[in-house]
């Protein structure tokens, strides 16, 4: 955590990298992702003393795919400074944010094509979907999320739904045979035969969020709700959607029928946006076994365990 700035001048406290962003790196093969980890804080003081900011405090625990600090602009305006991980998706946020431009997400007010700084609009971080009755998060979720649902640029950078999966084919597959994951074979063989059908004919082509949820959604001034961290894709409206249908599904393990419940979700979400129930369905069934899998190979066995148990629900 930075120290407190100075009143009427930059903070010159050498930032301090976030604990889970090191965690998330440290096994990183990528050189260039460990040269830029140890230079951040260094690159993170040039970008504020270039853009007159002044630092308020670096977020934490913060994410794991970047570094945010909260900033003031020099003429007193809040911000938020962030530094995503390099790589090839690196500068797709930037993309995406740049072509809606405000409209059901946080504004991009600056870019630093050279460092990959990024200077957002400061929503409230502490305040999210999340924080709402369960009900209520979800009717925001969607008003939210259909404003994103835009045409992608010409000659955008982003990957499409197929391409996207394609890549996790293998992973998928290597995941579900885990001696851990036995009992996992039949829904991982189910999701890579829907992986196969349900990119074959997609309805639409519209840029996504990509990993849209209500922890991703933030309170804000100039709007309500206003999404943040995009990874952003290109393919149909279920495919985004899907990643919404398993969230706080804790909460309906805990309830009543939860199988029952899911498959609600699935109906009520397809309705009030007009998607597919059946495609739906089937990429929420994916999602919900890729993400498992995942879990799992990271040590998280219960939400791992929770989130097959979600699968076979639908």
């Amino acid at each position: 955590m930075a120290s407190a700035p100075r009143p009427g001048g930059r903070d010159t406290a050498r930032v301090q990298v976030p604990k889970r962003l090191l965690d998330a790196l440290s096994d990183s093969p990528a050189s260039a992702v460990r040269s830029w980890l140890d230079a951040l804080p260094e690159t993170a003081e040039r970008q504020l003393a270039a853009w007159e900011l002044t630092l308020e405090r670096v977020s934490a625990p913060g994410g794991r795919r970047g570094l945010v600090a909260l900033v003031r602009q020099a003429d007193g305006t809040p911000a938020a400074l962030k530094f995503p991980v390099p790589g090839p998706d690196a500068g797709h946020e930037r993309a995406a944010l740049a072509h809606w431009d405000g409209w059901g997400a946080a504004r991009l007010l600056r870019a630093d094509p050279d460092t990959g700084a990024l200077l957002i609009e400061r929503l409230r971080s502490t305040v999210s979907l999340r924080s709402l009755p369960e009900a209520k998060a979800v009717l925001e979720a969607a008003g939210t999320v259909r404003r994103l649902w835009v045409v992608p640029p010409e000659g955008h950078p982003f990957a499409s739904v197929t391409g996207r999966t394609e890549e996790e084919r293998e992973t998928l597959r290597t995941l579900g045979a885990g001696g851990w994951a036995v009992d996992a074979r039949p829904l991982t063989d189910e999701a890579l035969e829907l992986r196969e059908a349900l990119p074959a004919e997609p309805p639409e082509e519209v840029l996504l969020h990509g990993d849209f949820r209500q922890g991703k959604v933030l309170a804000g001034e100039r709007a309500p709700w206003l999404a943040v961290g995009p990874a952003p894709v290109v393919g149909e409206r279920a495919y985004d959607l899907a990643r919404l249908v398993l969230d706080r599904c804790e909460d309906l393990a805990a309830g009543p029928g939860p199988a029952a419940a899911a498959r609600r979700r699935v109906g009520k979400l397809a309705d009030a946006l007009e998607v597919d129930r059946d495609r739906l369905r089937g990429w929420s069934f994916y999602r919900a076994v890729e993400t498992g899998l995942r879990h799992a190979a990271a040590g998280d066995r219960r939400r791992a365990e929770l989130l097959l148990e979600f699968a076979g629900w639908l």
